[in-house]
């Protein structure tokens, strides 16, 4: 059966009502009969004996059937629903009054008649002598002759057959069958209720399964349907959380569709950019040998080493290309672990000048540190940090013109070593601001990212759990800066020092 959760809570929500009103209803009538009998029984409870009392049915010879035949006829004249036995001390019959044929049992069980003669409590059940497996309640009493042990019982059935014929006619009266159709009545209205509620319960659900039905794995975010959002959200509803947790993944899903996409249209456009980047210098590196090659007797030596310079450059560049791309890929791919140690940053900014004098003397650039006071001890991968430095100076020195100047201010704050990189170039156009650390790819004709460089710098300050940072000045010139955490040994004697700030100077100013 294809049934929806609704129908299938509504179907057992009936079967369950049906069952307790059934059971309901057992119950009622089963308790009103019970207490019916043990009323009727505690009111009759002395008949047996008035009438033991009040007639002699024993004489010095035993019973006197005349007299027992008699006072039975008369009792059940005046009350037609009793139904009086005379037994014996082992239960058998031995005198009633009913018309031939309608006794069935010979004997009664004397049992209930001893527990209803010790005053056990009512109602009490014996043998219906007009029934094989009837029992009923009755009246009972010993027969005793001058102070002798009991002789007999006189067994007094109190709802007899004329009460169960009367009974049974008044059960297919009309008032039965209206108190019927009232419980049936009260029985559908909770029904209906129930099937309210339960359609007002599970509509929330409904809406939510619809939505998820309606949800497109494959579709694109801005085509999916939107997301019902309960208006108790944020409580301890269940389908309130289920709905919530439902457009959380929704929107998940969204944000990774989008990045995905994103990344793939990087990765399309970078692939097309290496190739474009190898492709230039490739072709006049392989240009320039096949000229030498062709041409190796008839190019003077000029000539020769202009083009072994230009194709030694190209290689270079071909070289330094392919060191950044497996350099970033062993970055992205989380084979690189930092190997933490303590060192000076006041000795790796001198040492990575050093690196730098001569390409900034041969463009006439300025190189200036900041350095203060007893600067304390960062804690991280020496060689990495020298390679942000490198490739931080080496993007300044490129993009500043003769004359300009290169600083690296060094600070301690906030138990960490702050690394700012300056120059005074033009700066850094506000259209690529947003992609500097991305991979470098083209939109519409348009380069965008800051290259290799960069981003090489991006992921080995991640991995040292800190993020290079743009710093918009006024004026001219790009600002980087990043954070290095401070040794524990190092940490208390760099709170006390002050700043100093020192030059660093290669090659000559032109006036």
């Amino acid at each position: 059966m294809n049934l929806t959760l609704t129908q299938r809570l509504s179907i057992v929500f009936s079967v369950l009502l049906l069952a307790c009103c059934g059971a309901s209803a057992w119950l009622q009538i089963r308790s009103s009969d019970l207490h019916d009998k043990e009323v009727i029984q505690g009111l009759s409870r002395g008949l047996a004996g008035h009438i033991v009392r009040s007639t002699p049915l024993m004489d010095g010879n035993g019973l006197r059937p005349d007299a027992v035949r008699q006072l039975f006829g008369q009792l059940m004249v005046v009350n037609p629903s009793v139904e009086v036995y005379l037994l014996d001390n082992q239960g058998r019959i031995k005198g009633d009054d009913a018309p031939a044929g309608h006794v069935k049992r010979e004997q009664v069980d004397l049992a209930p008649v001893r527990r209803f003669i010790a005053g056990d409590a009512l109602p009490i059940l014996g043998d219906d002598p007009r029934s094989t497996d009837a029992r009923k309640v009755f009246s009972a009493a010993p027969l005793q002759a001058d102070g002798k042990a009991p002789s007999g019982y006189i067994y007094v059935v109190l709802l007899g057959e004329a009460h169960d014929a009367l009974a049974a006619q008044v059960n297919a009266s009309s008032v039965l069958r209206t108190t019927l159709w009232y419980m049936a009545l009260v029985t559908l209205l909770g029904l209906l209720a129930g099937l309210m509620a339960f359609g007002l319960i599970t509509r929330p659900l409904r809406r939510l399964s619809a939505a998820m039905l309606r949800f497109d794995v494959n579709g694109e975010p801005d085509t999916q349907p939107k997301v019902p959002r309960s208006s108790s959200a944020g409580t301890r509803d269940e389908i309130a959380v289920l709905e919530t947790a439902f457009a959380q993944m929704a929107e998940r899903i969204g944000e990774q569709w989008r990045a995905l996409t994103r990344l793939d249209q990087q990765r399309r456009e970078l692939l097309a950019n290496i190739s474009h980047d190898l492709r230039t210098p490739l072709t006049s590196l392989h240009g320039y040998l096949e000229t030498l090659s062709l041409k190796a007797d008839t190019l003077g030596e000029t000539e020769r080493k202009r083009y072994l310079a230009i194709a030694l450059a190209q290689s270079v560049k071909v070289g330094r290309l392919a060191q950044a791309l497996f350099e970033l890929a062993r970055l992205e791919h989380g084979n690189v672990q930092p190997a933490l140690e303590e060192f000076s940053m006041v000795d790796l900014v001198q040492d990575v000048f050093q690196k730098f004098e001569l390409p900034a003397e041969a463009r006439h650039i300025h190189l200036r540190a900041g350095i203060p006071q007893r600067l304390p001890a960062v804690f991280a991968d020496l060689g990495m940090i020298e390679r942000v430095l490198t490739n931080l100076l080496d993007n300044a020195i490129r993009h500043t013109p003769a004359h300009g100047t290169i600083g690296v201010d060094l600070a301690y704050r906030d138990a960490n070593v702050s690394v700012t990189v300056s120059d005074s170039g033009p700066g850094i156009p506000a259209n690529l601001r947003d992609g500097l650390f991305e991979r470098p790819f083209s939109t519409g004709g348009a380069h965008r990212g800051g290259g290799f460089g960069l981003l090489i710098v991006q992921r080995m300050l991640q991995l040292h759990h800190s993020q290079i940072r743009l710093v918009e000045h006024a004026g001219t010139g790009a600002t980087f800066c990043f954070e290095l955490p401070v040794s524990g040994v190092s940490q208390a004697a760099g709170a006390a020092g002050s700043s100093q700030s020192s030059s660093w100077m290669t090659g000559r100013r032109q006036k």
